[in-house]
């Protein structure tokens, strides 16, 4: 996986939905990318632990510890740290009004974090902006289970890839973005999510939720979601310059990622 590189320095970085504890979750590309990186702020936006998948069956690895363990490594390095929980790890939710800091990562429900060139942006996972979470949540349910299935699929379509020598690419993102009520209900998320913004005063949002990396402005509002680490495997990095800029990890390692799931991960140090 590239190993010699030097790691990269970011003034702050933005990951969501890892949703650790499902089997389609990438922890081998996600600490990958952890190990690689050096960053002043690390916010962790949301659905990294999927308590919803966790509370059915348990599904846990050496590659998912790696992630934990890496993300305490960037605390103790003195990495500012920030857990704002989403709706599959909302169980941290209720330890919010304690203030907690727990091994050097604070949990917050939101935050806001001004760019070094001076912009002013809402960081929150997105789910409350999302009618179907947050107004049906047995529709969420039902959906979530799909969307297992949907993912079982992709990884045996990845395997067939794999072995006739192609690199990682997301069947299920694909067919998402091909429902023509998918591509609405993301226009209808992104709208909510920079009116609220504009609303309290932000000049952008960076949030994470409906699993698609994205970075635009919304009238006057830069809007930004961070992606996931199941489908598009990417990142927001703040440059030390306060440039911002979404990692497409898949793309920049595209030869790197040929090794099977569930192979040896080197352990942080």
């Amino acid at each position: 996986m590239n190993a010699s590189l030097p790691p990269a320095s970011y003034r702050a970085v933005f990951i969501s939905d890892a949703h650790l504890g499902t089997r389609g979750a990438r922890a081998d590309f996600l600490a990958d990318f952890l190990r690689r990186i050096r960053c002043e702020q690390l916010y962790l936006v949301g659905d990294i632990i999927d308590g919803w998948r966790l509370r059915k069956s348990w599904y846990w690895d050496a590659q998912h510890d790696a992630v934990l363990r890496l993300i305490l490594r960037h605390a103790r390095a003195g990495t500012d740290v920030v857990y704002i929980p989403g709706n599959h790890d909302e169980l941290f939710r209720a330890w919010l009004p304690l203030g907690l800091e727990i091994a050097g990562v604070r949990l917050l429900g939101e935050a806001a974090h001004t760019t070094a060139d001076g912009r002013r942006l809402l960081v929150v996972h997105g789910d409350a902006f999302d009618s179907v979470v947050r107004y049906a949540r047995f529709l969420a349910l039902l959906g979530d289970g799909a969307y297992t299935a949907a993912l079982a699929v992709n990884r045996v379509f990845n395997v067939a890839r794999r072995h006739l020598g192609y690199p990682y690419w997301s069947l299920s993102a694909w067919l998402k973005l091909r429902v023509k009520e998918a591509v609405k209900a993301i226009d209808r998320f992104e709208t909510a999510l920079a009116g609220e913004a504009r609303r309290r005063g932000f000049d952008g949002v960076v949030c994470g939720h409906i699993h698609h990396a994205e970075m635009r402005m919304v009238g006057d509002i830069l809007y930004i979601n961070d992606g996931d680490w199941v489908e598009s495997c990417s990142a927001l990095v703040e440059h030390h310059d306060g440039r911002l800029e979404l990692l497409d990890w898949v793309a920049l390692n595209r030869l790197s990622f040929f090794t099977p799931r569930g192979a040896a991960i080197a352990e942080p140090a």
